[in-house]
């Protein structure tokens, strides 16, 4: 799916206007990438961003939790397993310019978010795959890019039409939020069964499959970080950019941030286990329902890269088993309890929001 890459955190506009990038501009990109500092991340400019001075990235600029990825930090944390080494520089330099931003559209954009992790677990696809949508469009509806991809979702022509939208000059579902969700939730989860590889389905949605199968096949190898430099440059940068934005987002990574290799290596669960200390710390209990990440947070104030960490994929287990051995500190899990029916309400709302939208 060749297009050039939208990188916007600003609202969806009613008006439906063309956002077409000029010729000009076409001949510009590689000019942009140079001159934002977004090279190709070599080992020689990670062993550079390790030696720098960890201060460098302070709490303003950054999210909460991110800092710690530059510290010196126990093998058994997930910190160093979820952000592989060679992303840390482009992340770091992502976040600083676009954080602000992303961190603003984390709040507008939840209706749209809600409905992509409802339309995501019906197909047992993880929810953070919606960032996808946010390095493609910005989630704006009527994005369009020079290659002729439309929709929050960024869909080709072909590739729109053999996922079930149509796309006539009276009518383009591409547009549709919930249409092409549901059209892009099927194209990832036949790109996941080819590769099995989260971050190679990134690629392969930015530049196509065969460009995917053609890097896999010059390396030899069908780990995203060994075969990084046979993609085209926008594929690769794509797949960072996606890193980054779930950083900026979640605090945090999930299987989708990290390669097969490094999943099979933590255990079939994808997880990585608590230090005995850090359990012992913290109080566990049995729940069942709908309830949603954002109300905890929110009537627990839990701090949101601790409950991400003790309670990984949670939006997306308990919808799709119906049950989730919620992990909490004493406090926060006193304050599950006490205002477990307030949680529950708006959890319901969060959910229903976008419906009735």
């Amino acid at each position: 799916m060749k297009k050039a890459p939208v990188i916007s955190t600003a609202q969806p506009r009613n008006k439906r206007a063309s956002t077409t990038i000029s010729r000009c501009g076409q001949l510009l990109l590689p000019l942009w990438f140079l001159l934002w500092g977004w090279p190709p991340v070599t080992p020689t400019a990670y062993a550079q961003s390790i030696s720098s001075s960890a201060s460098s990235v302070t709490a303003t600029a950054s999210p909460r939790g991110f800092t710690q990825l530059f510290e010196s930090t126990p093998k058994s944390d997930k910190a160093v397993t979820r952000l592989h080494p060679l992303a840390i520089s482009f992340v770091q330099s992502y976040m600083d310019r676009y954080g602000a931003g992303l961190r603003k559209m984390r709040d507008w954009g939840r209706p749209y978010f809600e409905m992509m992790d409802q339309v995501l677990s019906q197909y047992g696809l993880p929810s953070q795959l919606k960032y996808l949508a946010v390095i493609e469009s910005g989630l704006k509806s009527n994005a369009v890019s020079w290659a002729g991809a439309v929709g929050p979702w960024q869909f080709m022509p072909a590739t729109a039409r053999r996922y079930g939208l149509t796309v006539t000059r009276s009518l383009d579902q591409r547009t549709d939020y919930i249409k092409s969700t549901h059209a892009a939730a099927v194209y990832l989860r036949d790109l996941y069964e080819e590769f099995q590889d989260w971050l190679l389905v990134i690629a392969a949605y930015n530049g196509g499959e065969g460009r995917v199968r053609q890097a896999i096949q010059r390396s030899g190898h069908a780990d995203f970080w060994r075969l990084q430099y046979q993609l085209p440059t926008e594929s690769m940068n794509h797949v960072k950019k996606f890193i980054a934005t779930h950083y900026v987002f979640e605090e945090d990574g999930s299987e989708t941030t990290i390669t097969r290799q490094e999943r099979e290596k933590k255990g079939s669960k994808g997880e990585t286990p608590l230090p005995t200390e850090e359990e012992k710390r913290t109080i566990t209990l049995p729940i069942t329902g709908r309830y949603k990440q954002e109300a905890i947070l929110k009537y627990t104030e839990t701090d949101r890269a601790e409950f991400i960490r003790y309670n990984p994929d949670f939006d997306e287990q308990l919808s799709a088993k119906g049950n989730y051995l919620l992990r909490l500190s004493p406090e926060c899990m006193k304050a599950f309890t006490e205002k477990k029916a307030a949680i529950a309400a708006e959890s319901l709302q969060l959910l229903l929001r976008d419906v009735r939208r």
